[in-house]
């Protein structure tokens, strides 16, 4: 799928959710590590620091670390978000705005480290359906109606990003349509 201007592809969004914080037990000693987002560290064994995602992955890699789940990141918070996105009309708030990356990328390098892993994976994947249902049923239902806009709160990058360039192009499709037809009927209306 080609990108269309102002698109972010995914991994530019997960690349801005790798900054998000998390909380590593490191099991080596290292003083702060200055870094141009900010100080992190000291790393003492046995006690938790914040560390941005991606570095927190890195020394998951290199089994530096073991990794303390968001507090999201639980069963059943996430079947109870999963039942209120699925009563909402709307879109709720989601506990990250980032919640789908870092999932994925949490549960790719440490399964281990996060109770009910998969099960957290397939809640996850059931709210982001539920979510891009109603993304899609908003979207048919503002082309239907021709409207001039639209505003749809709670909504994160990656969702916005998924439906962009499909929004933009029928907008910019429609619009075509509308001038062709509207100039077809001013031509009849000279005669």
């Amino acid at each position: 799928m080609e990108l269309g201007v102002g698109t972010m592809s995914p991994a530019e969004v997960e690349f801005l959710a790798e900054k998000e914080l998390v909380t590593v037990f490191p099991n080596f000693s290292h003083g702060k590590i200055y870094l141009i987002s900010g100080d992190v560290g000291p790393f003492v064994p046995s006690l938790p620091v914040q560390v941005p995602l991606w570095l927190a992955v890195n020394l998951k890699q290199r089994q530096k670390c073991r990794l303390l789940p968001l507090h999201w990141m639980n069963k059943d918070f996430l079947e109870e978000k999963k039942q209120e996105e699925y009563d909402s009309k709307y879109f709720t708030v989601m506990p990250s705005p980032h919640y789908r990356e870092i999932t994925q990328l949490l549960l790719s390098t440490a399964p281990m480290d996060i109770p009910h892993a998969e099960d957290i994976q397939t809640l996850i994947k059931d709210i982001w359906d539920i979510r891009m249902a109603k993304l899609r049923s908003s979207i048919d239902a503002f082309i239907k109606g021709e409207e001039t806009h639209a505003k749809l709160d709670h909504l994160t990058l990656l969702e916005i990003n998924t439906v962009r360039p499909l929004l933009t192009n029928t907008l910019n499709k429609l619009y075509q349509l509308r001038q062709v037809s509207s100039f077809g009927t001013s031509e009849s209306q000279e005669w």
